[in-house]
């Protein structure tokens, strides 16, 4: 979980704030609301896991809610900078597609802590959860709407069509964090990406292999 965690999260630093007690808050944070979730963390366990004090919390952080938005927006920031990043070498639209959910699902998949913060924990946090599926669905329909630029699908309500595929995502992976004996995510990946790519009018390409290292 560490590795997602972007250096200098949350509030600016000040002057004089080591920026080493916030990124340790974080790093703690992660564990604890990844373990007991939002409602059954405490700010208390956070300060004491992470040997800091609740004056140095509440300097970076105004209160629990707000050291999650701040660990939540560095995650997403995370991811969709490595999907972007992978997604500039594909070499067509659907391409890249196709490379965007494998990323997705592969992330999620080997980092079950990822999925249950951004997709279960911040449930109850409407506005939050919201502003993170809109984030991937603008990354969705960016690509959607190139490939329609590129004659590669038809035309069509691409933000629609980016609501669907993450709808799609989101209860694909809901269920595997909830099964009791869950198979690796990854096995759905094939069944998934033929499903969506089809629902736009893509013609379903060479599976991609994927490597997050």
């Amino acid at each position: 979980m560490v590795e997602f965690i972007r250096r200098r999260a949350g509030r600016p630093p000040g002057p004089h704030e080591p920026t080493e007690t916030r990124e340790r808050l974080l790093d703690v944070a992660a564990d604890v609301f990844a373990d007991k979730g939002y409602h059954g963390t405490a700010v208390d366990e956070i300060v004491r896991l992470s040997n800091s004090s609740k004056g140095a919390f509440y300097f970076h952080f105004p209160h629990k809610q707000g050291i999650f938005s701040a660990l939540l927006a560095h995650l997403v920031d995370r991811l969709i900078g490595r999907i972007e990043t992978r997604l500039a070498m594909a070499p067509d639209p659907i391409a890249r597609l196709d490379l965007a959910l494998s990323i997705v699902v592969d992330a999620f998949g080997q980092r079950r802590r990822l999925a249950r913060l951004l997709l279960v924990e911040a449930v109850g946090l409407e506005e939050r959860l919201v502003g993170i599926h809109a984030r991937f669905i603008t990354v969705i329909a960016h690509h959607l709407d190139d490939a329609v630029r590129h004659g590669a699908i038809p035309q069509q309500d691409t933000e629609l069509a980016a609501t669907a595929w993450m709808g799609a995502l989101n209860e694909v992976v809901l269920r595997w964090l909830y099964a009791p004996k869950p198979q690796p995510l990854e096995d759905t990946l094939p069944s998934l990406r033929g499903l969506l790519l089809r629902s736009v009018g893509a013609t379903i390409p060479t599976p991609p292999v994927t490597n997050l290292d």
